[in-house]
């Protein structure tokens, strides 16, 4: 209705609909906050367990010079059984966090320690040759891959760390590493891998195409062995893809944490619970909308 002068409806009085009406705001409010939780899916756990496993913190540091392209492995080359045996190696665990370390003549976290495998895997995929300069820093891999370990409070640590060459970068001394290892409770597994004498390599031509040469496998032993005594571990040669599983194997069976792990089992969904005050307040704000608080026009 339009009034001539607002003056008429001065001193008149707010009715007891127009004061209460805010009322349907806080109904709606309510009622879509109480779908909002449904939405969550808030649920009771009725029974609880204590699960019991192993637990170990590893990283692993792989060595992606060039000399992983020998074909000793046939028909793949040494890295790519290394990555194949790393990977069911991985998909093996359940409650370790890994990381993955590679080097040549330097070294790089390629990625840190996880419990998400999926992501692990894919970086993994990623190593191949040539990501980093050639040579074979085994010291500053090894360094690389510890000090990934420093912060970690497992109370296994473990350094599983696979090359097939000779350290040639003097970056950082493996016996350093090994010491530094040692001091922070890092046990270090070396794995060598690579036949005995000579392997098929494969030769790039631009013009010529792909040829095949022999190239003669020199793997520091002596030096991995006092690495793995240093800290405790263990030295293995690996001659061929399934030696190289067998020793990823050993290696699982050797270090073993238990831990406890709190599980709650059987659940009971509590969204009916919100969903029917929810759409009931919802219902009540339309219902009053539409009778007791109704606005013309």
């Amino acid at each position: 209705m339009r009034f001539s002068d607002e003056g008429l409806l001065r001193g008149i009085r707010l009715g007891w609909r127009a004061r209460t009406r805010p009322v349907l705001v806080i109904l709606r409010v309510l009622g879509v906050a109480a779908l909002a939780v449904a939405l969550a899916g808030p649920r009771l756990a009725h029974d609880r367990e204590i699960v019991r496993g192993e637990g170990i913190d590893i990283v692993l540091a792989l060595d992606i010079s060039g000399s992983m392209r020998a074909l000793d492995f046939e028909p793949d080359d040494r890295l790519a059984v290394a990555k194949r045996t790393i990977q069911d190696f991985v998909d093996g665990r359940t409650q370790d966090r890994i990381g993955l370390v590679v080097f040549a003549a330097k070294a790089f976290t390629q990625c840190p320690l996880t419990l998400d495998y999926d992501v692990l895997v894919r970086f993994l995929d990623e190593v191949d040759i040539g990501l980093i300069e050639d040579g074979t820093a085994i010291g500053l891999g090894m360094a690389t891959g510890v000090r990934r370990l420093a912060r970690s409070e497992a109370e296994s640590k473990v350094l599983v760390l696979l090359t097939d060459g000779v350290n040639n970068v003097t970056t950082v001394d493996p016996l350093t590493s090994a010491e530094a290892a040692r001091a922070l409770g890092v046990k270090v597994y070396t794995i060598g891998v690579g036949k005995e004498g000579l392997a098929p390599y494969p030769v790039d031509h631009p013009i010529l195409g792909r040829r095949y040469t022999q190239i003669e496998t020199r793997i520091d032993e002596e030096l991995l062995q006092q690495v793995s005594e240093m800290t405790g571990g263990q030295y293995f040669r690996a001659q061929s893809g399934d030696g190289l599983a067998r020793i990823f194997e050993t290696i699982d069976a050797l270090e073993k944490t238990e831990i406890e792990t709190e599980v709650f089992t059987n659940y009971q969904s509590l969204a009916a619970w919100w969903i029917l005050p929810g759409l009931l307040l919802l219902a009540l704000e339309s219902l009053l909308a539409a009778t007791l608080f109704r606005v013309l026009p």
